[in-house]
């Protein structure tokens, strides 16, 4: 059976926003700020159809900025007829520039290119700029920029050397050049919200309490009484999507919790613990560890990491899918399809974060990494996706979780990758070295909870690194591994900035770790943000 999934966006609000991706490194920014709103954001590529566009019913579109030329052979194009569909549109940076050029203006390389901080000067109040000062500061970065305004659009704003906005009431077309989505751009929350609210007309009725009702209401429906499997982490986001199925489809719904050999020291008790006890949710645990280390034997790439362990776990919950289903034949309490075979549908608790990091699904934006629960699937699998926070960010998961009366305890637990230690083990994946930083990250997560840092964190964990050096204990030479140590400040994981924590947290981690922890020799602590470098080290 070819992987399938259930959309979970239709019909949890009267609005919409879609936002077309012409390849920025901030669209999903842009997507986070409306939904920040109350109002539904749905992110397509440049290049959706129409009839994908129209799909989503949207109240409004946006056209997001790009690091393209609109002049540029391979520059990114969108449908030049979505410009006629009468529907509110703001062109962003690169989506001003498209705009206007495919509305017959005029678009040239800037004398000066502007990156940074600007100001901008309002020319002519129009609804976008409602309630905002004369003076805007915001940011900027373009090397392009638009002369001549399309006929019927005049000129509403612009900065010491460049015009800046441009605006067309009558049609409720409007374009910024700068990005109102930065927090650098210091009234842009307000200008976005007077388009979708204001000039859009949105509805602010997308709650975690509407997505909740939603989403249960379509599980229920396509999963009929059919049985399903969660892939449980004992993380934020499979725990929260295992209570949204269990409270769709009730006691047909079996979590299983795998050991794929890379989990943290002592997660498998405890987390089987946590699940049954909080929760209430009927958990198999299975040991597969001896499986997943033997795969991944002599491995060093991250993508192949990635994807032998999302092929081993889908391998998993196939046989243990069959094991259920074979019991609930036994008694004839098994739902099947129209052509008589078992249904069986696994539930994942993939994140927008996941699916854009891991295929370019919007437009020409880069693939960054697979996610072995999206890149790492194999083609064919014989159960079908459940997948209910595929559209949601992290932040919006955890209110979805506290409208469903989780504990706190569980939702604020910081992320966990789903290939678990093995993308923090740089190089070969081996018993010895997962034993080595098990040890490490225990003590990372137990001196970070005792300075109280825990909740205000994003993510804090060692990284082992295939580096070995010389140093001296009891007088005596070693040569062993070094040590990294990564603690950053995130809302969603999209972006990332380092954690500055206290010199005494870091100095006791970095003794506790030479002196306890067989194998490592030497410390160090990771100071990159998210860009350039990502949150994991693979």
């Amino acid at each position: 059976m070819s992987i399938s999934h259930l959309a979970y966006t239709e019909d949890v609000s009267s609005s919409t926003i879609v936002i077309l991706d012409f390849g920025a490194q901030y669209t999903q920014l842009i997507a986070r700020r409306i939904r920040e709103f109350n109002v539904f954001s749905v992110v397509l590529p440049c290049t959706a159809p129409l009839e994908q566009v129209r799909a989503s019913s949207p109240a409004g579109i946006i056209l997001s900025g790009g690091p393209s030329s609109v002049y540029d052979q391979d520059a990114p194009k969108a449908d030049p007829m979505l410009l006629q569909l009468g529907l509110p549109t703001l062109g962003i940076c690169y989506g001003m520039q498209w705009m206007a050029h495919r509305l017959g203006g005029r678009v040239e390389p800037a004398d000066k290119r502007e990156y940074g901080d600007a100001e901008v000067t309002v020319e002519q109040q129009n609804r976008l700029f409602a309630g905002l000062p004369a003076t805007l500061q915001v940011w900027m970065s373009h090397g392009d920029s638009v002369i001549e305004p399309p006929a019927g659009f005049s000129v509403a704003a612009s900065s010491h050397n460049a015009l800046s906005s441009i605006a067309d009431e009558s049609r409720g077309m409007y374009a910024v050049q700068w990005h109102p989505e930065v927090a650098h751009s210091k009234q842009g929350t307000a200008l976005l919200k007077n388009f979708v609210l204001g000039v859009c007309g949105a509805k602010a009725d997308w709650t975690p309490e509407s997505f909740t009702q939603s989403t249960v209401e379509t599980i229920r429906a396509q999963v009929g009484d059919g049985h399903a499997i969660c892939g449980l982490s004992g993380g934020v986001d499979s725990a929260v999507a295992a209570v949204l199925v269990s409270k769709a489809i009730g006691d047909r719904l079996t979590c299983i919790f795998v050991d794929n050999g890379v989990l943290r020291k002592g997660e498998f008790a405890q987390v089987q613990k946590n699940m049954r006890e909080k929760l209430h949710l009927n958990v198999v645990a299975v040991d597969a560890s001896n499986r997943f280390l033997s795969q991944l034997g002599g491995i060093t790439d991250p993508e192949m990491k990635r994807k032998i362990i999302g092929r081993e776990f889908i391998t998993v919950f196939d046989d243990e899918a069959a094991k259920i289903l074979r019991a609930q034949d036994a008694s004839g309490d098994v739902a099947h399809d129209d052509t008589g075979a078992e249904v069986a549908w696994l539930v994942q608790g993939t994140l927008y974060p996941d699916v854009i990091e891991s295929s370019s699904v919007n437009g020409p934006s880069h693939t960054i990494k697979s996610h072995h629960n999206v890149g790492g699937l194999p083609e064919n699998m014989k159960l079908k996706l459940i997948e209910p926070l595929r559209d949601l960010f992290k932040d919006e998961v955890r209110r979805v979780g506290a409208d469903l009366g989780m504990p706190q305890e569980v939702l604020e637990r910081q992320p966990f990758p789903g290939p678990g230690l093995a993308v923090r083990i740089v190089g070969e994946v081996t018993p010895e070295r997962v034993a080595i930083l098990q040890n490490a990250d225990e003590i990372v997560g137990a001196e970070i909870k005792k300075a109280g840092l825990y909740r205000s964190i994003w993510q804090s964990f060692a990284v082992l690194l295939p580096v070995k050096s010389v140093g001296v204990m009891g007088d005596q030479r070693t040569y062993a591994y070094t040590c990294a140590i990564r603690a950053v400040h995130s809302d969603d994981g999209m972006t990332a900035d380092w954690a500055p924590l206290p010199y005494e947290v870091l100095r006791t981690m970095s003794s506790r770790i030479v002196n306890e922890v067989r194998g490592i020799n030497r410390v160090v602590y990771d100071i990159t943000s998210k860009p350039p470098g990502t949150i994991e080290w693979e």
